[in-house]
């Protein structure tokens, strides 16, 4: 076997540019410096006057967490493909022989961050950079939430009922190694899914209901270029209509119109709508034991046309990066599902750019 040499790499590198390395697009599209100064003020590193290893540098670490969330990788999993793949390595900058950031570097960056709550900044920022470059939110926005798994936790009854209270459990109370591992703000709820038509052609007369853990993440985005513009993390038992209340709406989308499904419709959020200014195009209930008049089906059915392209932004975000929360707490969650956002909305530019250089 002969010995591998600068150019083998560089033709390896050039023949997955021409397979389509989709990192190598994200470099090219997305500018990565933006990040910085918000990346600094989170961080607050030392200037390096008392001595000792400097710190890798932010962007190159805000970097990996996006490779990380593309790729749904554990840390431990993402430090060996850092030095496994060219790709990976390409789109860091790094060489060969650069060191690679290990999976406990890597961790204690996203808890820094974490802790800093840096997040709705980085979000924040990389809106701003689609705003400038010409992707302003118009068109009306569209509402919804969706489940995001998390691990299960086993508590008695008697955790459970002290956790819904806001109480730490007496047990765990001196077993800090115990409470580091216990999610307190994940919660139960029940997930509806429409039932299957039996063998025998029959239909159920009832959906089934499934138990579910973990959190809840709401999203608004822009009926134009379905965009998440803005979102916010809960736990699995939220309500979705009160949300809408608490900074789900953009005021600065072109146009006033929301659409969402029935769980937002509530006398409530009518009332704040009109109030800021907004038109609702809100889903319209059933009636208690009444069928549904013709003329509010026909509309609903005209509303899911505008509101089923919010589904699409959430199946991207299982199908293609695995969204789920491997973190205990909603700090973390909300870190884990705000770079998700960050990323699909990466991932959406280069779909939109690549959409405008094709025409």
């Amino acid at each position: 076997m002969k010995q591998s040499g600068f150019f083998d790499v560089e033709e390896r590198l050039a023949r997955l540019s021409g397979l389509g390395d989709q990192l190598e697009a994200f470099s090219r599209t997305v500018d990565f410096e933006a990040f910085r100064p918000d990346l600094d003020k989170a961080l607050a590193y030392s200037d390096g006057s008392k001595g000792g290893r400097p710190p890798f540098d932010p962007v190159l670490m805000f970097k990996i967490l996006v490779i990380q969330t593309l790729n749904n990788l554990s840390d431990e999993r993402t430090e060996y493909l850092i030095n496994d793949r060219l790709s990976f390595m390409r789109f860091l900058g790094l060489g060969l022989s650069d060191r690679v950031p290990d999976a406990k570097t890597v961790w204690l960056f996203r808890e820094r961050l974490t802790q800093a709550g840096a997040i709705d900044g980085l979000f924040n920022r990389f809106d701003a950079t689609l705003r400038n470059a010409g992707y302003l939110p118009m068109s009306g926005q569209i509402l919804d939430a969706t489940l995001v798994a998390a691990p299960k936790q086993r508590n008695t009854n008697a955790e459970k009922a002290d956790l819904r209270a806001g109480r730490i459990p007496e047990d765990w109370q001196d077993k800090p190694a115990k409470l580091s591992h216990k999610d307190r703000h994940a919660r139960w709820t029940l997930k509806f899914t429409k039932a299957k038509r039996q063998d025998d052609g029959t239909m159920p007369s009832s959906d089934l209901a499934i138990p579910f853990f973990g959190y809840k993440s709401h999203v608004s985005i822009d009926r134009k270029y379905r965009f998440i513009r803005k979102w916010k993390t809960t736990h699995a038992a939220a309500s979705d209509g009160a949300r809408l209340r608490e900074g789900l709406l953009d005021k600065t989308n072109t146009a006033s119109s929301v659409w969402a499904d029935t769980a937002y419709r509530s006398k409530a959020n009518e009332d704040f709508m009109e109030k800021q200014g907004f038109v609702s195009k809100v889903h319209r209930k059933k009636p208690h034991l009444k069928p549904m008049p013709r003329h509010i089906q026909k509309s609903n059915a005209g509303k899911s046309v505008i509101r089923s392209r919010v589904e699409h932004v959430f199946a991207d975000q299982k199908s293609q990066t695995g969204l789920f929360v491997r973190t205990v707490g909603i700090s973390r969650a909300t870190m884990r599902i705000g770079l998700a956002n960050i990323v699909y909305n990466m991932r959406r530019l280069l779909f939109l750019e690549r959409l405008n250089a094709s025409a």
